[in-house]
């Protein structure tokens, strides 16, 4: 019988020497998925740069979120905040270790996956087929193993690890804070990683091709409405702050990240150069701000010019 449906394969049953039995075609087990004869194929390629580099927005996203939300319930004059971004910091990179470590293989910092072919691989649940037109042969599994359920995991450790270090640390040291305002920026992350989890479900394959110009559109957003918030109009009030060139520097990297992801470095030596444009943005802020300044097109519209 035929195998029908875009992701129904035949599991091998028994394997003797050149002899295989497959069983009928149906769902694929986990870690495996059909090839072009419809026979379901474990995965054991490793992951593409592109593939790690999508991972590794993934997750940032936790850790830019915890970044912004301790800046804003922080306070200026707070001391907690820097030691509250480090552990952040300590939470993200010990889930992500941990995520690896459970994964198969266990035990290693190494995966094996399935190569993404295109968008739909994202979604087989979409493409059940119905042979009869009654009956569904539900075929429904990640044949982009392990990209979709593995940013799961990491969010789950990530809150887990959030849970037991955060409120301990922000009890001792935040004490700059009310008591009111302590936990808040735990609070906005019990808020932010049901999103980001429900985001991963639903757009997880459109965010695996869309991520490299989110990341420069909202990188270049980002920067000019702090650098505009901030009153940055030359070199001098750039540098006047340490914390202002460390938020400079952040976007560069991810400027940098965009600009890797989307050429995916095929030909090391045609798309390096193109990590010279990192720094344009920011450049042309600061000659072209004072044009824009807005107390001198006020006056100058008051003047009549």
């Amino acid at each position: 019988m035929a195998c029908l449906g875009l992701y129904c394969g035949k599991t091998l049953l028994f394997k003797n020497g050149s002899t295989e039995i497959y069983g009928e075609c149906g769902v694929c087990p986990r870690g495996q998925r059909t090839n072009v004869q419809k026979y379901c194929q474990p995965c054991t390629e490793s992951p593409e740069l592109y593939d790690w580099l999508y991972l590794g927005f993934m997750a940032m996203l936790p850790l830019i979120l915890h970044w912004f939300f301790i800046e804003w319930y922080s306070g200026k004059k707070s001391s907690s905040a820097l030691f509250q971004h480090i552990t952040a910091l300590l939470e993200c990179s010990g889930a992500a270790v941990i995520t690896l470590l459970v994964s198969d293989p266990v035990g290693v910092l190494y995966i094996r996956s399935c190569r993404v072919l295109m968008l739909s691989d994202w979604y087989t649940m979409l493409y059940n087929p119905s042979p009869d037109y009654v009956t569904t042969v539900h075929c429904t599994h990640e044949a982009v193993y392990p990209l979709y359920t593995i940013v799961f995991i990491y969010y789950a450790f990530c809150l887990v690890l959030m849970m037991l270090l955060r409120p301990l640390l922000v009890k001792k040291i935040a004490c700059g804070l009310g008591k009111s305002d302590r936990f808040k920026s735990i609070y906005a992350a019990l808020y932010f990683f049901p999103i980001l989890t429900v985001l991963q479900a639903v757009g997880g394959g459109l965010l695996y091709y869309a991520f490299p110009y989110i990341i420069l559109v909202l990188s270049l957003v980002t920067l000019a409405v702090y650098m505009s918030a901030s009153e940055i109009e030359n070199c001098y009030d750039l540098l006047v702050r340490k914390k202002r060139l460390i938020v400079l520097f952040s976007h560069w990297l991810l400027h940098a990240y965009g600009i890797i992801s989307i050429s995916r470095v095929d030909k090391l030596e045609q798309d390096l150069p193109l990590l010279a444009l990192v720094p344009t943005p920011a450049l042309f802020y600061l000659f072209t701000a004072k044009f824009t300044e807005p107390s001198r097109i006020l006056s100058e519209g008051a003047n009549g010019h």
